[in-house]
C-alpha cells in the first residue's frame, strides 16, 4: 500500500507583501526564499534567473547563453509538474500565512518592537528583494530584521538571497535611521526539532504496531554540487544537525538516514539520494519509510512533486514497498509558528546583531561577491 502524508494545497492569490494594516510599523521581518512560479506563465523566467544566478549554478563557460538555453529546454517538463500540484507554487500562500502568524505573536512577545509587520523577499519571483525594500522605506519602520527562511545556511540559496540585498544597495544609500540586523540560520533550535518530531510522530502512528519500530525515517534534503560542498559550504553538517537534534527528540526511536534529491546535471552531487536510498533498503527487506523534508519550511514542488507524486507514488509502487508516507513540511504548524516568534524574539534581545559564522567566508570561497557582501553586512549592522 502506498500512502501520502500530506497533499497538494491550492495556491490562493494574494497580495505580494505583508497584510498588516496596522500605522507606525516599528520593526519588520523580511522574509528570505527563493520563491517558486504561482502560475504556469511564470515558469519559464523562474528557470531563467536560477539559470543566469552564478551563486546558485556555475557553468564553466557561456553561462549566459547556456543558461537560458536550458530554462527554455526544461521549461515544457517543469510547467507540466506544476499543472500537475495544482498549477503553481503555494510559498508565496504558506511564506504570507507564516509572516501573518509569526508577526500576531511577536506583537505579544515583544511590546517595545511592536507592532511588526513581515515583508516577502524572494529571489526568483515575485515579490523581488527590491519591491520588499521599497515597502520597507514607505512604511518608513526603524528596525527590520533580515530572517532567513532557509533553517540551514547555503552559499547557493541562503548565500545568494543575503548578496542580493548588498547588491541592491552598492550603489544606492540604505533607507535614513532604518538599523538592520540578521538571522543568517536556525539549524538546531529546539522548537523547530520538536515541530519536525511531532509531525514525524504522527506518521508513525499510522503504521500497524507490528511494523512501526522498523519504519525507516528518510530525511530528504536538496542535494548540492560536490565542488560547492569541497568549497566549504556548511549546509551538510547544519542539515546533519537538524536531523540529530529531531531524532534526539524521538529519542531514536527508529532506524533513519539523511539522503538527498532534486540532483539537476552531470556532475557529481552529494549523495545518497533519495530515489537509490529507498531502492537499496528495499533490497535489504525495509519495505516502511517516512519521508521527511527536513530542509523545507512549506510546502513546494519538491515536496509536493517530487517526493509525493515521484519518490511516494510512483517509485514507492515500482519497487514494491508495503507502506510509505511523507511528513508535512512545518507550514503553519503552531509549533513552528511559536519556533520562528522564539527566534526573533531572542534576536531581538540580543546584542548581537550578526553572527560571527555569518560573517565568514568559507575557506575556498570563490565568489568575490562574498567578501564585499560579508564586509557591507559587518558594517551596515554595527551602526
Amino acid at each position: 500500500m502506498v500512502s501520502i502524508g500530506k497533499q497538494c494545497i491550492p495556491v490562493l492569490k494574494t497580495s505580494i507583501r505583508g497584510l498588516s494594516n496596522q500605522n507606525n510599523i516599528k520593526t519588520g521581518i523580511l522574509m528570505l526564499n527563493m520563491g517558486g512560479p504561482r502560475s504556469i506563465d511564470q515558469v519559464h523566467d523562474y528557470l531563467l534567473r536560477i539559470m543566469t544566478d552564478k551563486e546558485m549554478i556555475q557553468f564553466p563557460v557561456m553561462q549566459n547563453k547556456i543558461g537560458p538555453w536550458i530554462a527554455k529546454r526544461r521549461t515544457p517538463e517543469v510547467q507540466k509538474k506544476y499543472q500537475e500540484i495544482g498549477g503553481g507554487s503555494p510559498i508565496l500562500k504558506w511564506t504570507e500565512t507564516q509572516g501573518e502568524l509569526l508577526c500576531k505573536r511577536l506583537d505579544e512577545l515583544s511590546m517595545l518592537t511592536a507592532p511588526h509587520k513581515y515583508y516577502v523577499a524572494f529571489r526568483y519571483v515575485p515579490p523581488f528583494t527590491h519591491e520588499a525594500f521599497e515597502q520597507v522605506e514607505k512604511d518608513g519602520i526603524q528596525r527590520l530584521v533580515i530572517f532567513s527562511q532557509y533553517p540551514q545556511y547555503s552559499c547557493a540559496t541562503s548565500g545568494s538571497s543575503f548578496n542580493e540585498i548588498f547588491k541592491l544597495f552598492k550603489n544606492k544609500k540604505l533607507p535614513n535611521d532604518l538599523k538592520m540586523s540578521v538571522i543568517d540560520r536556525w539549524p538546531t533550535h529546539p522548537l523547530f526539532a520538536r515541530t519536525f518530531a511531532k509531525i514525524i510522530q504522527k506518521e508513525l502512528d499510522c503504521f500497524p504496531e507490528d511494523k512501526r519500530d522498523d519504519v525507516v525515517i528518510l530525511f530528504s534534503a536538496h542535494s548540492l554540487p560536490l565542488k560547492t560542498v569541497n568549497r566549504g559550504d556548511s549546509y551538510p553538517s547544519e542539515v546533519g544537525a537538524t536531523v540529530q537534534a529531531i531524532m534526539n527528540e524521538l529519542q531514536f526511536s527508529n532506524p533513519y538516514q539523511l539522503v538527498w534529491q532534486s540532483k539537476v546535471g552531470p556532475l557529481p552531487w552529494l549523495g545518497p539520494f533519495t530515489d537509490d536510498a529507498m531502492k537499496a533498503y528495499v533490497r535489504q527487506g525495509k519495505k516502511n519509510f517516512i519521508l521527511v523534508p527536513v530542509a523545507f519550511v512549506n510546502e513546494h514542488i519538491e515536496t509536493l512533486h517530487e517526493m509525493d507524486i515521484e519518490y511516494c507514488k510512483e517509485l514507492g509502487e515500482e519497487i514494491g514497498v508495503e507502506q510509505i508516507r511523507r511528513a508535512a513540511a512545518p507550514n503553519d504548524h503552531p509549533l513552528f509558528i511559536e519556533a520562528l516568534a522564539d527566534i526573533v524574539h531572542t534576536h531581538l534581545n540580543s546584542p548581537v546583531r550578526v553572527s560571527p559564522k555569518f560573517l565568514n567566508r568559507c575557506p575556498h570561497c570563490i565568489n568575490p561577491n562574498c567578501y564585499f557582501s560579508k564586509k557591507w553586512y559587518k558594517q551596515i549592522c554595527s551602526v
